[in-house]
C-alpha cells in the first residue's frame, strides 16, 4: 500500500513538474540547448549525486572506454570531469563555478564537439520544486568550424536528455518518453 501511495504521488508530482527537452537556438555559428527533469531529492542530495555518483548514473555508452566507473568530477574551479582508463585519459570538461546545492558550470565540447575543436559552457542548475528538485541541464556550444553547427543541436539534445535522464533514474525518478518534435 505505501508504494502505491508512493507511486501516486511521484506521478502527480512529475505531472506537475513535467520533464522537457529544448533546443533554446541554433544557428550555424553554435547552440543553445536545455533539458530539464523533477527528481525526488533535495537539491544538496541531487548536487552530490551528480558530482560524487557520476560513475554509477553516466550512460556507459557515452564514454570513451564504454566504462561510466572511470569517470569523475572534481567540483572545484579549475577541477576535471575526467575519464581515466590507465593509460588512456579524457579531460572531458573544466569546472569554473560551483555553487553546492544549486549551481555546477563546466566548459569545454563534450564527445566529438572536443576533436571539433568547438567549446561550450555546461551548466547544471538545481531549484527545489514540489518537495524534490528540478534540475536543468543547460548547454550552449560555439566555436569554429567548416560545418553549420545549428545541425548538431538536436543530436546533442538528445545526448544530454540521455544523460541527465541517467541521473533522475538514479535519484529515484522512472524514466519518461522524451517528447516528439
Amino acid at each position: 500500500m505505501k508504494r502505491l501511495l508512493r507511486s501516486a504521488l511521484l506521478a502527480a508530482a512529475m505531472m506537475a513538474a513535467p520533464t522537457y527537452a529544448a533546443v533554446k537556438d541554433a544557428t550555424p555559428e553554435g547552440f543553445t540547448i536545455e533539458n530539464s527533469v523533477w527528481v525526488p531529492a533535495k537539491p544538496q542530495a541531487a548536487y552530490a549525486a551528480l558530482v560524487n555518483d557520476v560513475g554509477r548514473w553516466w550512460p556507459a555508452d557515452h564514454t570513451w572506454w564504454g566504462d561510466a566507473s572511470k569517470l569523475s568530477i572534481s567540483d572545484k574551479a579549475g577541477g576535471c570531469f575526467c575519464e581515466i582508463n590507465g593509460a588512456q585519459q579524457a579531460w572531458h570538461m573544466t569546472v569554473t563555478f560551483t555553487d553546492p546545492g544549486k549551481l555546477l558550470r563546466m566548459t569545454g565540447g563534450l564527445g566529438p564537439l572536443q576533436g571539433m575543436g568547438l567549446n561550450g559552457a555546461l551548466e547544471w542548475r538545481f531549484a527545489e520544486e514540489n518537495n524534490g528538485t528540478r534540475i536543468s541541464l543547460w548547454y550552449r556550444v560555439g566555436g569554429y568550424t567548416p560545418d553549420d553547427l545549428g545541425k548538431f543541436a538536436p543530436v546533442v539534445d538528445k545526448v544530454q536528455g540521455v544523460q541527465l535522464g541517467g541521473l533522475a533514474t538514479f535519484l529515484g525518478t522512472p524514466p519518461t518518453p522524451a517528447p516528439s518534435r
